[in-house]
């Protein structure tokens, strides 16, 4: 609730002073007989009127604080909206090759990737999301969906391993990889289709170039960010010799150049990330980029509540002069 002249407050002061008067020396002026000992008295049953002897003063001042609340305006207001959300249908595509396994970043390049991953779906609840993987070869792990609790299970479950133990051919086909993500956009209906590919080397397998990817990708108005990740100059990567496990240090080599032209050609930016702290700011940078389109129309509408209070204030002053005629009269 609110008060559209809260300055009338102010008349609650000489009130408050009243009532402090009133409990200090104001009460005692109503004797009508002074006696010099009521010891006598003191086991004398008490009468109503003797109980509600100060009824009348309270009467005065609830009429007094209800007149002033009433004074004051009180509102209440009744608000409502239309919101109206149109997402945004983006595909992740990840390489889970076998040099993703290297620990420049931390643990790994792929568990780095799908933290950072997770957080990004977390944070966009009204946008269609779906992950491919890419290693060698292609495949869909999660279609399209706005059910993010399905897409975070399914894509904690790509291991860091599944090209190192075959389940995927080893290698990176980032025209693969951009090809099975349109598939899975060209029919959608939004305005905005975005891939998100991220990705530690440079195209050496696959049937289809990523810049044959990419001009299918323009001419079906999506836009691909792609992302660099893995440090510069070598990255240590784990290599099992025997039952142990060495590190070898191995070569970073991104193709930046493609990476950048494949961004360029669909209106979209490339990053680089050298660390997780660079590759989540990357994430969160595209998150600020591709807002999903947000339309709130609001409306409120003012009710006024001061009937009730000036209503109450007539009563408890009709009832305190009737009491003041009645009951509680003073002879002179």
């Amino acid at each position: 609730m609110t008060f559209a002249s809260p300055y009338y407050f102010f008349a609650l002061i000489p009130l408050v002073i009243y009532i402090c008067w009133y409990c200090v020396v104001g009460y005692k002026k109503h004797s009508a007989l002074v006696y010099s000992d009521i010891v006598a008295f003191r086991k004398l049953p008490r009468s109503l009127r003797q109980r509600l002897i100060h009824l009348p003063f309270m009467l005065w001042v609830a009429a007094y604080a209800l007149a002033v609340v009433a004074l004051a305006r009180p509102q209440s207001r009744t608000a409502w909206s239309e919101r109206e959300t149109e997402g945004i249908d983006i595909m992740l595509a990840m390489d889970v090759s076998t040099s993703m396994l290297a620990e420049d970043l931390r643990p790994n390049r792929l568990e780095a990737a799908k933290e950072v991953a997770l957080n990004f779906i977390a944070d966009r609840p009204n946008d269609n999301i779906g992950l491919t993987v890419f290693a060698g070869e292609a495949f869909t792990q999660c279609p399209l969906t706005t059910d993010h609790t399905s897409l975070l299970n399914l894509l904690q479950a790509v291991k860091s391993d599944i090209a190192y133990n075959g389940l995927i051919e080893d290698g990176t086909a980032i025209g693969m990889g951009i090809a099975n993500a349109i598939n899975r956009l060209k029919t959608s209906k939004t305005k905005s289709k975005i891939i998100i590919l991220l990705t530690d080397g440079s195209n050496n397998r696959g049937d289809i170039s990523p810049m044959t990817a990419t001009e299918i990708a323009k001419s079906l108005g999506i836009r691909i960010y792609t992302i660099g990740v893995g440090t510069n100059g070598t990255a240590p990567y784990p290599m099992q010799v025997g039952g142990t496990i060495q590190y070898v240090n191995m070569p970073v080599e991104i193709d930046q150049k493609t990476l950048a032209q494949i961004a360029a050609a669909t209106d979209a930016n490339f990053y680089r990330a050298t660390n997780n702290k660079e590759l989540a700011e990357i994430y969160s940078a595209i998150d600020k980029l591709e807002k999903s389109k947000l339309s709130v129309s609001s409306f409120s509408k003012l009710h006024e509540r001061y009937q009730l209070f000036a209503a109450l204030a007539a009563l408890c002053l009709l009832l305190q002069l009737l009491l003041g005629m009645t009951i509680f009269k003073h002879l002179p």
